[in-house]
């Protein structure tokens, strides 16, 4: 199955506050949205022209183009781009009293119901109680451009505090430390996510120890009952740090890894799922929201690994200017 991540903040629309009803009309009428299309505030509406399509069919070449409308796609490899005149359209729409950043995964499904590509959005800063609309333009349809809104499922939401969402790549925190979580790994009922601390400021930053974590719920509340082990060695399988926790000296442009372990054992009780953890580099540091989704089974135990200097090279580094 072919993937698309999708950075940023998702492709405006000319009209990116939602309203007047959602109709659509024109050469995109119809495509309404099927199953699977409405989701934890997240709701595809249907078809809207695209950006720029009378453009391309008009004899000046730019008699379609709205004023301040700017859309740009990258070629999903093996699947064709948005060359019809009609994209998908979607709402989000934060009910909460402060505003939230959304990561959002849809499915792009074929004709026979198959899912033929994920793509993954970051709608930023949806005020409380705001509705914003957003457009499906990342060339991820199919070849002939046919992909209509019933053949997009929402396959997850993830909202957080857009005051703690980690910093977009390519960005940088007043704090001059971005902090964020991969995709983790699993095998054999082991799980393992990494945390990276890049310095992305103009300061050298030092620290030494082990993140400060609080687990939270769907409704970013609390989890009770899960001991936080430092270091994973109480994690079967997971391996021990193998030494204790040393000073940890970050150069601008150099990066600290740390991470989560756990195994997702069942046995008796009640399984225990964490989808946010917020993190803080060490106490008294501004906190991020991360959504690892812990699956922890019954086993009331996650490992978190002491900051280390990541020596891979892989890290982000400081932003462009």
């Amino acid at each position: 199955m072919a993937g698309l991540l999708l950075g940023g903040c998702g492709t405006q629309t000319a009209a990116s506050e939602a309203g007047g009803g959602g109709e659509t009309k024109g050469p995109c009428a119809g495509g309404a949205a099927g199953a699977g299309g409405e989701r934890d505030g997240v709701r595809v509406v249907g078809m809207v022209e695209r950006a720029g399509a009378r453009e391309s069919a008009s004899p000046s070449g730019r008699a379609g183009q709205p004023p301040g409308v700017s859309v740009t796609a990258d070629s999903l490899p093996g699947v064709g781009t948005s060359a019809g005149p009609c994209v998908v359209q979607y709402d989000v729409t934060n009910p909460g009293s402060e505003p939230f950043t959304y990561t959002i995964t849809f499915s792009l499904m074929d004709e026979q119901g198959r899912a033929m590509s994920t793509v993954e959005e970051t709608v930023a800063s949806v005020g409380a109680g705001k509705t914003v609309r957003r457009i499906l333009d990342h060339g991820g349809y199919p070849a002939d451009g046919a992909l209509d809104a019933g053949r997009v499922r929402i396959l997850d939401v993830e909202r957080v505090p857009s005051d703690e969402a980690p910093a977009p790549a390519g960005t940088c925190p007043a704090s001059g430390l971005r902090l964020t979580a991969d995709q983790g790994d699993a095998a054999m009922g082991l799980r393992v996510v990494g945390l990276h601390l890049e310095n992305c400021g103009d300061r050298t930053y030092s620290l030494e120890g082990y993140p400060v974590l609080q687990l939270l719920d769907a409704e970013h509340q609390p989890v009770d009952g899960v001991e936080i082990l430092r270091g994973t060695e109480g994690i079967p399988m997971a391996g021990g740090d193998g030494e204790a926790p040393r000073p940890v000296t970050l150069r601008p442009g150099e990066a600290a890894v740390s991470g989560l372990a756990w195994r997702n054992t069942t046995e008796f009780g009640e399984a225990v799922t964490v989808p946010y953890v917020r993190v803080r580099a060490e106490a008294g540091s501004a906190p991020v929201m991360v959504a690892p989704h812990l699956d922890l089974g019954t086993t009331g135990e996650l490992g978190v690994r002491a900051w280390r200097k990541d020596e891979s090279g892989s890290g982000a580094g400081r932003p462009d200017a």
